[in-house]
């Protein structure tokens, strides 16, 4: 904070963020004064309204009478002057309805959350997957697709899947195809997908009498287990409701924009290196650290248990109903961690 604010000029902070958040409109201070039922004229008002641009929590946008707030007037109104406004039950019940009727996979999972809470919120979902290389190696199957090609389906501990097709030199037997599944699986399950990738070779070397083509052929395609090693997924909602904000019709470099919100590298990136003081974290405007997205906010938080967590949030214009969104965050993570581990 700026300075210590009196009790005035923090009820005027939050009654203007709260009536540019609902207008997306520069705020007046005659607006305040009628509106707000602060008891005060708007020529006090209008001075309180002076006094909080100078400690730099407003800002006039035009030369007009009106104002609005600066990321450090919205970083005092989400830490000092507002308090999460709780979902309904019904709002809570659609939610959960959505999620468990709208999925079939766990990474579908994923995917679904991002959209559901882009649809609830007409803004950007966006959720990371978690790291998965604690994740322990539950099951191989190894499934025959033609005479010399065959599918390897692996699964984790956590519901997670990944499959990848070889080709051998020559057909293969689905009796040796078997047999190798269960060497695989007394070979390898139970570990977790670092310890696999460093000893699997060490593992399976005396297996070799089975059918040294197809095991070496696994082994040489265990890089396709990088996949669930990955730091995580990114899964988007459509860009378009946020984009239909009105600070965003005029936008110079919409264009930058629209990349910047469709790149998931990006995304990876601002979760990854965050890290959340609370349950809760609000980043605002130039929090986030990339010019093309300072007219945005990102609320998020973790979701899962132990070394299995991942991160989902929602990402709007800094006017955007921080009171409601966080609750609507806070509620998701929950269920979406409940889902994984029911």
């Amino acid at each position: 904070m700026p300075e210590e604010l009196n009790l005035r000029e923090k009820k005027i902070l939050k009654a203007l963020i709260n009536e540019f958040i609902f207008t997306a409109e520069p705020v007046s201070s005659k607006v305040i004064a009628d509106k707000y039922d602060l008891k005060i004229s708007p020529a006090t008002v209008r001075n309180s309204m002076r006094d909080l641009e100078e400690k730099g929590l407003l800002k006039q946008p035009h030369h007009s009478a009106g104002r609005i707030p600066t990321d450090e007037g919205y970083r005092i109104y989400v830490d000092s002057l507002i308090r999460p406004e709780r979902l309904s039950n019904r709002e809570k019940e659609k939610i959960k309805e959505k999620m468990k009727a709208e999925y079939t996979t766990v990474e579908n999972l994923f995917e679904q959350t991002s959209r559901i809470l882009g649809r609830v919120s007409n803004l950007l979902g966006v959720t990371v997957t978690p790291h998965l290389d604690s994740e322990i190696l539950t099951h191989i199957d190894l499934l025959p697709v033609a005479d010399r090609k065959f599918l390897v389906v692996m699964a984790v501990k956590s519901g997670i899947v990944r499959s990848f097709l070889l080709e051998s030199n020559s057909d293969i037997k689905p009796k040796i195809l078997e047999e190798t599944e269960r060497v695989l699986n007394q070979k390898l399950s139970g570990l977790s997908l670092r310890d696999l990738m460093i000893s699997a070779e060490r593992r399976l070397r005396e297996s070799y009498t089975i059918d040294p083509q197809i095991i070496r052929l696994f082994l040489d395609s265990t890089d396709n287990l990088l996949s669930f090693q990955e730091e995580g997924k990114v899964y988007l909602s459509e860009s378009k409701n946020l984009l239909d904000q009105p600070e965003f019709k005029n936008l110079d470099n919409i264009a930058n924009l629209i990349r910047l919100l469709e790149n998931k590298k990006f995304w990876l990136k601002i979760f990854h290196t965050q890290v959340a003081k609370e349950r809760i974290s609000v980043k605002i405007g130039r929090e986030l650290g990339k010019e093309e997205i300072e007219a945005c906010s990102l609320i998020y938080c973790s979701y899962g248990k132990g070394s299995f967590k991942g991160k989902l949030g929602l990402v709007g214009p800094t006017r955007m109903k921080y009171a409601k969104l966080v609750s609507l965050v806070d509620y998701t993570s929950n269920l979406l961690g409940d889902m994984l581990f029911k």
